[in-house]
């Protein structure tokens, strides 16, 4: 027989037939995503990119990153995270490599070293297991001292190193050898 129906009746009929394929929850995924990198000027290339974080409590979340880490954040007075942090910091978190370019104190320091720690899981002793060159001594003071900031409680030692004949005397002659 013939099934009579008005056009809303047809229109929500369709509707219930059509589920939404993976293709299409996976296309509106992205186009949320490109939303939230055009909203926060947030340019990024390369491929397979992982999505940015709105809050700093999603790396918890998603990736596993320390509670005392998250608390000294906290504690530091940041709420959320800045465009350079959101997007930069789950890049290093996939063991991407990154080139970035952010205007001076929009966090670039936070978006490295926030990675760097939760990497190392948990301080060892076995030397010295990362390195941070800087091409000045203010930034590696600056560096120095967020990295102390942002570690605080979580057992790791952070040193910052501008002389060779300073580094004998912290760490013994043999350091140059022994690192």
């Amino acid at each position: 027989g013939i099934k009579w129906m008005s056009s809303l009746e047809a229109k929500i009929e369709d509707a219930k037939d059509k589920k939404p394929t993976a293709e299409k929850l996976e296309r509106l995924r992205r186009e949320k995503v490109n939303r939230f990198r055009h909203q926060h000027r947030i340019s990024i290339q390369g491929t397979d990119l992982p999505d940015p974080i709105a809050t700093f409590e999603q790396l918890q979340e998603e990736y596993k990153v320390h509670p005392k880490i998250l608390e000294n954040i906290q504690a530091a007075g940041f709420q959320v995270p800045t465009a350079i942090q959101m997007q930069a910091i789950p890049v290093m978190l996939h063991g991407r490599e990154l080139l970035a370019s952010a205007p001076t104190g929009s966090g670039k320091t936070l978006a490295f070293c926030i990675p760097l720690l939760t990497h190392l899981k948990q301080p060892r002793n076995k030397g010295f297991r990362a390195l941070i060159i800087s091409p000045t001594r203010e930034l590696a003071s600056q560096t120095h001292r967020e990295l102390v900031k942002l570690a605080e409680g979580t057992g790791f030692r952070i040193h910052m190193i501008h002389k060779a004949a300073e580094a004998a005397k912290k760490f013994g002659p043999k350091s140059s050898k022994k690192f």
